[in-house]
């Protein structure tokens, strides 16, 4: 994180103190003058104006250990690298037998391979330095009343900062509010266990930090409920500051000894030790043990090639009788450079630094490298329903009171304003009335016919204590806060609370107005959050005009009328609770499957009085109050989903890749959300007995089975409801022994095992800070699309990977096929004359084909991306096709290259090789200059060509855009779609001419000569060129296509998609075309 603001060195600063020194530490001021002397407003926050300037009074919040952009560091990897080293060495054999052009040659694309590299390198690592600004932790601060999500470098002192469990403190907090609040602060104290803190407590200003319970540290991790506090130190000036040298001290890179349990170690030992960091420090310099999986391959990829280079450098002398002549050395040097990829290593550098900030514009921030390669492999994605499917706006769209009946809330266009929105009253239960009505003729809805438009008021007029009772639970076991200011209504917390505050606020029934103030009804005695584990949240409220505590629990249906024993049957002020019934028991839960069944998330109230002879602590059991409860009804909230959801589940299934939502709600719920955005075929009912029952499973029942009985399941589940973390972490585990790899989403403390374990972690923007580290993606709008889109993105990444690094290695096998056929022509001294100079070599590889490759890193998508399965990730960017292509065109150049060359020099010339024409130019020489010349003419055309045809490796460089109506000018619009490419190639045919024709430059350093009607063979051998290609990707798509249609009947991009995901399972189904599939599997 960049540093602003003033120096930052503070200078004896007091233990405790802010900034700003206060008139006592802050843990030895009550919370209230703590406010007031930071001028801070504990309801509001401050204003975004007032954040800005202390921000540029104070600096930012970091703790200056962020060593960014190193240039010095850029320039030394740059020069300290096996493909530049190689180079010196070839740049030193041609200075040690005073080959001095050839050497300077070098020496000079030496040096701009530095410069370029090191402005490449230095873009990619400020593009990456952004990045990890953006996936740093973030901080949930109230601002102007609103709650707003900000980086942690922007908190200042006097903020309003709000934390639950899973948070990282973003800044020292002397804390006004505390819920079972505890934090680890084992790196500022050492403390092992988890601290309470409590917001009351004042301390003397000598209380050393492990014992300032009010007071939150920077860094530390809150472990258990929740809190708000006001931020009064920042930067260095917060605790773990003060030892901020400790934290920045480098992890070293030398291997330990490995040591006897008493300490001591052998001699060889040491050596061991001393040998392999030797090994890592040659494999660092090597490239094959840094970086992501892919740079390592292509690291020993290189060292292959430089093998390779030796062996053709060894056939040159061979060839030559191992004479140590000036220009046999030189033909060997030639030789080894043409088997070079020397801007491989940069063109992926800043291929991928491109990719990662492209993601960024698709909400998406890349944790690390290896993940973007990992995207284009994933086969299936376990995602989330609430807030990533679904928009996460949360409306209570219905309610259930036993003892009144069911109210109705219709849908506005203001979902927060309880004022709006009409509320219908039926006496009858869920179960009896019909919620989906008949459309009209005209396909119009006729709208809801059941229940009566009442006012919230007359409602609760007409109710004696249920409706009373159920809105107590509604509003105060509620942590979420809903209110107007300036004719607007605002709200903060999580959404599920807030549809359910708003709902309790059409009554005025408001958690402010019950719970705040002098003369509050109710005060919070205890809170026990959510737990994944039992499903459930309960607040322990005090009546103050009784005296008595109650307990009020919501939560899951199953779980909370599991604690229930009773509930009210009639309404009125003395009527008693009965016994609660199995019977009735299945009476809540089928009432529940209707509500589910709209697709709502439905949750169950219960209260209870808490015994006398309880007594009532933060610390208390909630097993000693979370039983035996009294149910009050059931709440209905519709979370829509987002509109977005359905067609990116689509385009999962048209690119091969399963869909699975993992889930906390009711199986009814999520099977209604998973059929709306088509994870589940929309005719369930055709779905076989077996493969029914395993598609759509409860977490207890998936988690009942043994890994053997998981592994025998016809299909893994597409839905999974009331899902454990612990269930994510077995469903990653099924679908590994299947051999996918799967991408998992996760906001939570508990999500963190899961992400870690799935092959791509994705972690939501508002998730937890512990989810964040343990993901290697985050989603800056937790939305199920932008998984999509980094998908898409991903498999771009690989495709322009695969297409430069096929380009190069296309080229060096040209190269090398043309210079060791090229041996043959041997001139009346038996020495052999080389069709290419070196300089002409290192020509191509560095100039002419350096910025076309980086442009084929920026091609966009082909059409077909995602309408096509999973890459591997084991055979990587080598497929065997891959590998077919770089030898077919590498041998169709040197075909056209040689044919071009003995056509100059034998067809149209008179044969003569002439006389140390490998040196110097004569008149002897004027054939071999010109064929040269063309020969180099022709393979830089190719190698320009060659860029334009592998923007898609299979269809026709004149037809790429399959839907296009033009069909005879598609390709002018695609060469100028990407203007990089367009110029780097324009770029390389202008540079070729002052190669041929400025004198000196030609005969001394290029070693050819100007050419005039040979222009003739180069313009035949580019249309023979073009023709070759393209006679071989059409074979290529007539095999594909027949491969795929002999495999499945079809091609994989004709069968449409319900076919393609569900076909197996649908018994007898028709598919789009009119043709009928049986299903074979039952």
């Amino acid at each position: 994180m960049a540093k602003s603001g003033p120096d930052k060195s503070p200078t004896n600063h007091v233990s405790g103190q802010s900034n700003k020194p206060l008139s006592r530490p802050a843990h030895a001021l009550s919370h209230t003058d703590v406010a007031s002397e930071l001028n801070a407003d504990v309801l509001s926050g401050l204003s975004p104006t007032e954040a800005k300037r202390r921000l540029e009074e104070f600096g930012s919040n970091d703790l200056g250990e962020a060593e960014g952009v190193q240039p010095l560091k850029i320039v030394i990897a740059q020069v300290a690298n096996a493909m530049t080293m190689v180079l010196i060495l070839a740049m030193a054999v041609s200075f040690g037998i005073q080959s001095w052009i050839e050497g300077g040659v070098v020496a000079a694309v030496i040096t701009l391979n530095i410069v370029v590299g090191f402005f490449q390198e230095y873009s990619a690592e400020k593009t990456m330095d952004s990045l990890r600004s953006l996936s740093s932790p973030t901080a949930s601060v109230v601002r102007n009343g609103e709650a707003k999500v900000v980086p942690s470098g922007e908190i200042v002192p006097g903020d309003l900062v709000e934390v639950k469990m899973g948070d990282t403190i973003p800044a020292d907090l002397r804390l006004i509010e505390a819920k079972n609040f505890e934090t680890d602060e084992a790196l500022l104290t050492g403390e092992s266990l988890p601290v309470r803190k409590s917001e009351n407590s004042v301390f003397d200003d000598s209380t050393g930090p492990g014992d300032r319970l009010n007071v939150a540290y920077s860094s530390s991790t809150c472990t258990k409920g929740r809190a708000k506090g006001i931020v009064f130190a920042t930067g260095v000036y917060t605790e773990i500051g003060a030892i901020a040298s400790a934290l920045q001290k480098k992890d070293s890179k030398v291997r330990p000894v490995k040591r006897k349990p008493d300490g001591r170690a052998g001699p060889h030992r040491y050596l061991e030790a001393y040998t392999l960091t030797l090994g890592d420090v040659i494999g660092r310099f090597l490239g094959v043990n840094v970086g992501t999986p892919l740079q390592r391959k292509l690291s020993k990829l290189a060292m292959l090639l430089f093998g390779i280079a030796i062996v053709c450098a060894l056939i040159v002398l061979g060839a030559n009788k191992f004479q140590t002549k000036q220009e046999v050395i030189i033909y060997a040097v030639a030789t080894g450079l043409s088997m070079i990829p020397a801007s491989l290593v940069v063109v992926l550098t800043i291929t991928m630094a491109a990719g990662t900030k492209r993601m960024v514009q698709r909400n998406v921030i890349v944790r690390n490298l290896k993940s973007l390669e990992a995207l284009g492999a994933v086969t299936d994605i376990c995602s989330d329903k609430t807030g990533t499917l679904t928009q996460g706006k949360m409306v209570a769209r219905g309610a259930w009171i036993p003892a009144l009946g069911t109210y109705t809330v219709e849908l506005n266009s203001e979902p927060f304003n309880p004022t709006k929105g009409e509320i219908r009253f039926d006496t009858r239960m869920p179960q009896e009335i019909n919620f989906k009505p008949k459309s009209s003729e005209k396909g119009e809805d006729e709208g809801v016919a059941y229940g009566s438009v009442e006012k919230p008021a007359d409602l609760l007029a007409s109710s004696k204590s249920q409706l009373q009772d159920f809105l107590n639970v509604a509003s105060l076991a509620n942590l979420a806060t809903v209110f107007e200011k300036e004719n607007v209504w605002h709200t903060r917390g999580d959404p599920t609370e807030v549809a359910i505050q708003v709902f309790s606020s059409r009554f005025n029934w408001n958690r402010i107005a019950l719970a705040t103030g002098e003369k509050a009804e109710w005060t919070e005695a205890a809170e026990f959050p959510f737990d994944s584990d039992v499903k459930r949240m309960s607040v322990i409220m005090k009546h103050n005009p009784s005296g008595e505590h109650f307990t009020f629990t919501k939560g899951a249906v199953e779980r909370v009328i599991g604690v229930c024993t009773r509930y009210h049957d009639a309404d009125g002020d003395q009527s008693a609770a009965v016994e609660m019934t199995d019977q009735f028991r299945e009476e809540i839960i089928r009432n529940m499957e209707v509500f589910a069944s709209l697709g709502l998330r439905v949750l169950a109230l219960a209260s209870r009085k808490v015994d006398s002879d309880v007594k009532v602590t933060e610390d208390i059991n909630r097993d000693l109050v979370e039983k035996d409860l009294t149910f009050h009804g059931l709440i209905g909230l519709y979370d829509p989903p987002r509109p977005e959801s359905a067609p990116a589940v689509r385009e999962c299934h048209e690119a091969g890749i399963s869909v699975h939502m993992l889930t906390g709600d009711h199986p009814e719920t999520a099977k209604a959300i998973a059929i709306e955005v088509g994870i589940l075929p929309k005719n369930m009912e055709r779905i076989g007995g077996d493969v029914a029952r395993a598609i759509v499973m409860t977490a207890t029942a998936f988690d009942a089975l043994t890994d053997e009985e998981v592994d025998k399941l016809p299909v893994l589940p597409l839905v999974i409801a009331r899902c454990a973390p612990s269930t994510k972490v077995r469903m990653i585990e099924a679908l590994h022994r299947r051999g996918k790899f799967c991408a998992m989403t996760g906001d939570g403390v508990n999500d963190s095992p899961s992400l870690r374990r799935a092959d791509v972690g994705i972690a939501m923007g508002t998730g937890s800070d512990v989810a964040k580290d343990a993901s290697d993606i985050v989603l800056t709008d937790d939305n199920f699309a932008s998984i999509v889109a980094a998908i898409e993105e991903g498999r771009r990444i690989f495709d322009n990977i695969q297409k430069f690094v096929l380009h190069v290695l296309a080229e060096n096998i040209a190269q090398a096929g043309t210079l060791l056929v090229g041996l043959a022509f041997k001139d009346h001294t038996g020495l052999s004359v080389f069709p290419l100079a070196p300089v002409e070599i290192v020509w191509i590889i560095m100039i002419t084909s350096g910025l076309p490759d980086m442009g084929l890193g920026f091609e966009r998508a082909v059409p077909d991306i995602m309408r096509r399965p999973p890459q591997s990730l084991k055979t990587g960017i080598f497929t065997p096709e891959f590998l077919t292509d770089m030898v077919v065109y590498g041998i169709w150049i040197t075909a056209l290259c040689l044919s071009s060359f003995v056509l100059r020099v034998y067809a149209f010339g008179n044969g003569e090789l002439g006389q140390n024409c490998n040196e110097a130019f004569s008149e002897s020489c004027t054939t071999v200059f010109k064929a040269r010349a063309t020969t180099f003419a022709c393979l830089t055309w190719f190698a320009l060509f060659l860029a334009w045809e592998l923007v898609d490796v299979r269809r026709s460089f004149f037809r790429m855009q399959p839907g296009s109506k033009l069909y005879f000018t598609q390709w002018m619009h695609d060469v100028w779609r990407n203007k990089f490419l367009f110029w780097a190639i324009v770029g390389g045919f202008v540079t070729l001419f002052p190669t041929l024709y400025i004198p000196v430059i030609n005969h001394k350093v290029f070693k050819h000569t100007g050419i005039t009607w040979e222009w003739a063979i180069v313009f035949i051998a580019a249309f023979l060129f073009f023709g070759g290609v393209e006679i071989w990707k059409w074979g290529k798509r007539v095999y594909f296509r027949r491969a795929e249609a002999k495999k499945t009947g079809r091609a994989w991009k004709d069968m449409d998609i319900e076919e393609r995901v569900f076909g197996d399972y649908l018994n007898g189904y028709s598919s789009e075309d009119g043709s009928t599939v049986i299903n074979t599997r039952d």
